[in-house]
């Protein structure tokens, strides 16, 4: 398979299916929140923890993928991660159980995250850039899809447990496909995967690094899916006009991700420009969103879209180019997803602090703002021609 010059439609399929089905059930609940408060009594801050605990679970989980990947392979990680995912959403049905819920998604979400990456650059090694972005464009696409959807079942009738609830048959499909098609690929070595040949990425400054600068980016992502559509329902629009901006944002996050980086291979090994482009489009974004939302807030959502899809694209691709060895990326990729999503969970929760404070979301989008424009400082260390001084992996 890794010799191929072709993508399997099959694992093409594969990919795709499994990645949709990662963030409905995170992108489906701010649509949701009205209709959620009005039931359980739940304060936005308590709400907040509906996208907290998963962000801090897929961090901590994620870390953990490699040792599990080591120990069971990869077709029976991913089974698990699955039946994780979709039992998480099949317990929404009650909703005394909505906080456990979103633990289980969070832990089946971070084993996927963990071992995808690194399964794609080991079967389609000579398409890594445009197999991220198919990856990373699924990922969206669920987004878009759990935030259009989840509102409409509503005006079909159901009520907002059953609409969260809904999210786990298609999980089920991707589990029924991947099982069956990890069976008929050959199973990758597990050189480079167990703790110890991997504890040795935690100690390079450069796995850090990443962290740090991933975990800032996509707080920005952690923080539209929670608190996008409350903000605007807030100013008067629907649950489902509100839905709808969450969609686009996704749908455009989607796009970007699919189309930068098949532009990027034009330009060399560099990632830099392409993550400085989108970084100013999350930076002018959020600038919009605290200053004029209502002047145009499809464009707003387009453009926050593209900056956020198209920048967590090249952060993963990033993070591969450091090392050479397929599951010594993935194991580095896993890591800096891990402490980057610990740490994304974070704005989130000031958000809603800040909206305690000050009765609005204004302060936390410009905060937003601030961390992008920190982020594009941090990109610049990121040379390519540095990451090989920066990992020095010890001899296999």
């Amino acid at each position: 398979m890794a010799e191929r010059a072709r993508i399997a439609p099959a694992w093409l399929a594969t990919v795709v299916l499994v990645t949709l089905n990662l963030r409905p059930f995170l992108t489906a609940v701010g649509p949701l929140t009205p209709a959620i408060q009005a039931h359980t009594g739940l304060s936005l801050q308590a709400l907040a923890w509906l996208t907290l605990l998963p962000m801090a679970l897929m961090g901590a989980g994620t870390w953990l993928a490699p040792a599990v990947l080591h120990r069971v392979g990869a077709r029976s990680t991913l089974a698990l991660a699955l039946t994780l995912l979709a039992l998480g959403c099949a317990l929404r049905l009650v909703p005394a159980w909505l906080i456990a819920t979103a633990a289980l998604c969070g832990m089946g979400v971070a084993l996927v995250q963990g071992v995808l990456p690194g399964l794609i650059k080991l079967h389609t090694p000579r398409h890594v850039a445009p197999m991220m972005g198919v990856y990373s464009a699924a990922l969206m696409g669920g987004g878009a899809l759990g935030a259009q959807l989840s509102p409409l079942a509503l005006q079909w009738g159901m009520d907002w447990s059953g609409a969260l609830a809904l999210w786990s048959l298609p999980v089920l499909a991707a589990l029924a496909l991947a099982w069956r098609q990890l069976g008929r690929m050959a199973a990758p070595a597990a050189a480079g995967t167990r703790g110890g040949a991997t504890a040795w990425l935690l100690r390079r400054p450069r796995t850090w690094y990443l962290m740090l600068a991933f975990g800032l980016m996509n707080g920005g992502y952690a923080s539209m899916v929670a608190w996008l559509a409350p903000h605007y329902q807030e100013l008067g629009l629907s649950a489902a006009r509100s839905g709808t901006l969450v969609a686009v944002l996704s749908i455009a996050q989607a796009v970007a991700a699919l189309l930068l980086p098949v532009l990027a291979t034009r330009g060399g090994p560099d990632r830099r420009p392409w993550l400085w482009l989108t970084l100013g489009c999350q930076a002018l974004g959020f600038a919009l969103l605290a200053t004029a939302p209502l002047a145009a807030p499809l464009a707003t959502a387009i453009v926050l879209g593209v900056g956020l899809g198209g920048c967590f694209t090249f952060f993963m691709l990033v993070a591969l180019d450091h090392l050479h060895a397929p599951l010594q990326a993935g194991a580095l990729n896993a890591l800096m997803q891990g402490g980057g999503f610990l740490l994304s969970a974070l704005p989130t929760w000031l958000m809603a602090r800040l909206h305690q404070g000050s009765g609005g979301f204004s302060s936390g989008w410009w905060m937003q703002c601030a961390i992008a424009l920190l982020v594009a400082v941090l990109v610049a260390r990121l040379a390519p021609a540095r990451f090989e001084r920066a990992m020095h992996p010890p001899a296999p």
